[in-house]
């Protein structure tokens, strides 16, 4: 019989954490096959397109398409916690535009300092995105509904605010932001790392991360056991709006100008990008480092594409294709594991009879 001193030390003894799972047990779950594919097939790409064509791996191309996923990334990272927590996202590309109109609006007519534009731009991504926590956690609206009325308000906000046409006037500093090096590092892909590490940080190593996957696996039991579910869906709309307008301070840094139909598809790139890392339409299931994966997948196939000269039409039709294989073959890895859960119960609980 243990006595009560030991119960107490024990109690006392910090948490080891859950055993880690072997390397067999972890490629059996569907988010650990989707990576593994994914990675397979990213490798491919990169082979594929080093001997299908001259420029693809040259040090000037390769600083382009990393440059060029940052944006979409930087939003992907964001979405995909809104997404595995069982909500959806459409209008980060109309706030790609507001947030750019409103910053260019403020340097180039209200003469205010970039940094503050830059800031109050990126915070009205922000707005965008409690707006949407509203509606859908608020007032409990379906988020595709919700979402794609805020994206055709702020399509429409964008367009009165610049009357339009893109704004012009603003300083040749104003691309500097998107053009610039930071250690050799362009600053499109050093704000994207920062976004990705935070997030990974958050998903990984926090209670808010664990509240995430509960919250999109089943709400009401997640609920039950006490878990805000309401508060962590709304936090990490707010951030994805965040992210939208960060991205849309750089898209449109980029052109020196801020343009109401910057972002215009944008929405479109970053869900295929998420779903083809591996996260759930339903939620429940996917994670940051495969959504960075399904990012680059789109970024390769687009630079790839272009440097083979392929019709911008024929591109399209290749993403929706890739978006619809993402889907049935999540589709088809969930089922596989909840077959494989059915029938291991039964056979575990024999085996140890």
């Amino acid at each position: 019989m243990t006595d009560l001193p030991q119960l107490e030390s024990s109690a006392r003894r910090p948490f080891q954490g859950f055993p880690r799972p072997s390397f067999r047990a972890w490629l059996t779950q569907p988010m650990s096959k989707t990576l593994v594919i994914n990675i397979g097939v990213l490798a491919a790409l990169l082979v594929w397109f080093s001997f299908a064509t001259s420029g693809f791996m040259t040090l000037e191309n390769q600083t382009n398409l990393i440059r060029q996923v940052s944006f979409v990334g930087i939003s992907a990272c964001a979405v995909t916690p809104v997404m595995v927590a069982g909500g959806l996202d459409l209008s980060v590309g109309a706030t790609v535009a507001i947030s750019g109109v409103s910053a260019a609006l403020l340097v180039a007519h209200v003469g205010w300092p970039l940094w503050l534009a830059f800031v109050l731009g990126a915070l009205i991504g922000g707005a965008v995105g409690a707006v949407n926590a509203f509606l859908v956690v608020g007032m409990r609206i379906n988020p595709v509904i919700a979402t794609l009325g805020t994206l055709y308000v702020g399509r429409g906000l964008a367009n009165v605010l610049s009357g339009g046409s893109p704004v012009t006037g603003v300083p040749l500093a104003f691309d500097n932001l998107a053009t610039a090096f930071v250690a050799h590092i362009p600053v499109p892909v050093l704000v994207f790392a920062i976004f990705a590490a935070a997030l990974i940080v958050i998903e990984r190593k926090t209670l808010l991360g664990r509240w995430v996957i509960a919250s999109g696996g089943n709400q009401e039991a997640a609920r039950l056991a006490g878990i805000p579910v309401s508060r962590t869906r709304a936090i990490f709309y707010v951030v994805s709006g965040l992210a939208a307008g960060v991205t849309g301070i750089l898209i449109n840094s980029r052109i020196a100008t801020g343009d109401p139909n910057s972002g215009i598809g944008f929405e479109f790139s970053v869900i295929v990008a998420v779903v083809l890392g591996g996260t759930a339409i339903t939620g429940g299931q996917g994670n940051i480092i495969g959504s960075i994966i399904g990012v680059l997948i789109i970024g390769c196939l687009d630079n790839g594409l272009n440097l083979m000269g392929v019709n911008s039409f024929y591109q399209d039709i290749i993403l929706g294709i890739a978006l619809v294989f993402a889907v049935g073959l999540g589709e088809v890895l969930r089922g596989s594991w909840r077959s494989l859960s059915f029938i291991s119960g039964p056979l575990n609980a024999f085996r140890h009879r």
